[in-house]
């Protein structure tokens, strides 16, 4: 794409120590966790209801729910997440449906897990998240009676946070010798700028299922490819080298649930192989950013296969 307008030529980061961790990612690694800004914004704001203390895998596993679930506003929405990755996220009437949802989507991995919700805790819900040992939950409210029921559990760390939708407009990445700034990936996703490039075109149910995947998408690591039905994830392929060997993760994991399911993939297929491991799974529907020199190839096997495909211009690598 066109190049951006140039960063500022001085770059300044600073900040207040506002704890100092037990470690970093290890044992080994000294760490500590500071404030930007003289005002508390984000988790500097966060209410920890109860729990033990915050250490620093917590802090950026729940960084990366919350990104995850700041996509979704306008319907109950749930994510767990493992080492930055979601293993199970969902959408549903009710909190509790979402939670339960993106639950059973990998209950193996949800164990230990950091869960994010972006409407308040209620009863049923509190008393779905004790059924199983996580490390954080963090949801914009939590009623009384959500409150006593947390309580028996009393070491996992319960977090309130009412803007979960606002973060960094900025990243930072260290390097030897500098670092490196980027403007945050917060692009909205939007259909209407969505190419529908196959001869079967997407129903409204199916675009926003689509739509779906491909925000849960944008926040696995690349490369990454996820598979959903229902707006619940069935399969997360991340940080694979290749593309087709997370397509491969992605639908092993959903197993017999691929078939009508859709796909999602945060890079272009370089060829039509993704495209037709996916038909074989069963797959009815993909969503990609396009822009291969081979795209007619996976065009021609997606028209050859009868699924539908959409191109969405937007790339969301994440390293």
């Amino acid at each position: 794409g066109e190049r951006q307008e140039a960063r500022e030529e001085v770059f300044v980061l600073s900040g207040q120590q506002l704890q100092s961790l037990r470690y970093g990612e290890n044992p080994h690694q000294p760490a500590a966790w500071y404030q930007t800004g003289t005002t508390a914004t984000g988790w500097a704001a966060a209410t920890k209801l109860q729990g033990k203390e915050l250490s620093y895998n917590n802090l950026v596993d729940l960084e990366a729910a919350r990104r995850i679930i700041a996509e979704f506003t306008d319907t109950p929405a749930a994510t767990i997440i493992k080492h930055t990755n979601p293993c199970g996220t969902a959408l549903g009437n009710t909190i509790s449906q979402a939670y339960e949802k993106a639950f059973n989507a990998d209950s193996v991995s949800a164990f230990g897990g950091i869960v994010a919700l972006n409407r308040p805790i209620d009863a049923p819900t509190a008393t779905a998240l004790t059924q199983t040992f996580l490390e954080c939950v963090v949801a914009p409210g939590c009623d009384a009676q959500a409150r006593e029921i947390l309580a028996a559990k009393s070491k996992v760390r319960v977090l309130i946070l009412p803007d979960l939708g606002t973060g960094a407009k900025e990243t930072v990445k260290v390097i030897a010798g500098g670092f490196l700034v980027q403007a945050a990936d917060n692009i909205v996703a939007d259909t209407s700028q969505w190419q529908f490039v196959t001869e079967k075109q997407p129903t409204s149910d199916q675009l926003a299922e689509l739509l779906f995947a491909w925000k849960v998408c944008k926040h696995v690591k690349s490369n990454a490819i996820v598979v959903t039905s229902d707006r619940t994830t069935l399969g997360v392929g991340a940080g694979q080298m290749n593309r087709v060997g997370s397509v491969e993760i992605a639908l092993e994991q959903a197993g017999e649930k691929a078939k009508g399911g859709f796909l999602a993939s945060d890079g272009f297929f370089p060829f039509d192989d993704s495209v037709r491991t996916a038909a074989a799974a069963g797959i009815t529907a993909i969503v990609q950013p396009g822009g291969s020199l081979r795209d007619k190839d996976s065009i021609a096997a997606a028209n050859e296969l009868g699924l539908v495909m959409v191109f969405t211009g937007v790339r969301h690598f994440l390293h």
